[in-house]
């Protein structure tokens, strides 16, 4: 199959109606800058894909794991969802060979780069919601997933996820390295928190949640599957 497009769709099991959803999802930033005639990037779609794909794992864990309490279940999500755990499964789809890149972009490795990953496939789930509805979405992203409690055993850290990081950070940096920032609350009735925990003054990790300490631990979780990987 020569066409990138059509076999992505075959990878994800999904054809889109409209082929420029698709198209769009893959636009980075950067093709837009140097791609005269593009008028818009995977931005915007990324933005609604967070919110549906963080929506879709809530409710997959809430149904696989019915006697499990909120926090826990705030965590698993967090583990499924943070951005370097998303940019893996970018690239067991091979969504990294269709993605269009600006040529600077490019010579750069940013077709290899975790954040534009992530991004894009935040933007392919929001362009399935846009192009099928939220059945079409679901399926799509529980498709790639595969079964929820496999995917953990390889992505699931320990109850005090901030503990573990601190106790991987200290002995290189000292105990004063990390610090985190609540970097917004958003919603009326339902808050939602957004931390980010840096190490000096470098962005490792970030994450959310109903509560500070919820946000925290997510941002700490993301901030472990880097080092990880270092």
């Amino acid at each position: 199959m020569n066409d990138p497009l059509s076999a992505l769709e075959a990878r994800i099991g999904y054809s889109f109606r409209q082929r420029d959803h698709l198209i769009l999802a893959l636009t980075h930033p950067s093709w837009q800058q140097e791609t005269h005639g593009t008028k818009e990037n995977n931005q915007r779609l990324e933005f609604l894909g967070d919110a549906v794909l963080h929506t879709i794992v809530a409710e997959a864990l809430y149904r696989e794991f019915p006697a499990e309490r909120e926090g826990v279940l705030t965590r698993r999500r967090a583990a499924l969802a943070n951005g370097t755990f998303l940019a893996k499964l970018a690239r067991e789809i091979q969504l990294d060979a269709a993605l269009r890149l600006g040529s600077s972009e490019e010579a750069t490795g940013g077709r290899n780069r975790d954040s534009a990953l992530e991004d894009a496939f935040e933007a392919l789930i929001g362009a399935v919601f846009i192009d099928g509805g939220l059945d079409a979405a679901r399926q799509v992203t529980l498709g790639i997933y595969g079964p929820l409690p496999a995917r953990l055993e390889g992505v699931e850290t320990i109850a005090n996820p901030k503990g573990r990081l601190q106790e991987i950070v200290q002995p290189i940096h000292g105990n004063a390295a990390l610090r985190y920032d609540v970097k917004a609350v958003v919603g009326d009735h339902s808050k939602e928190f957004e931390a980010v925990v840096y190490l000096f003054e470098s962005a490792l990790g970030s994450g959310r949640g109903p509560t500070k300490k919820f946000a925290e631990e997510a941002a700490a979780i993301e901030a472990l599957a880097k080092v990880a990987t270092r």
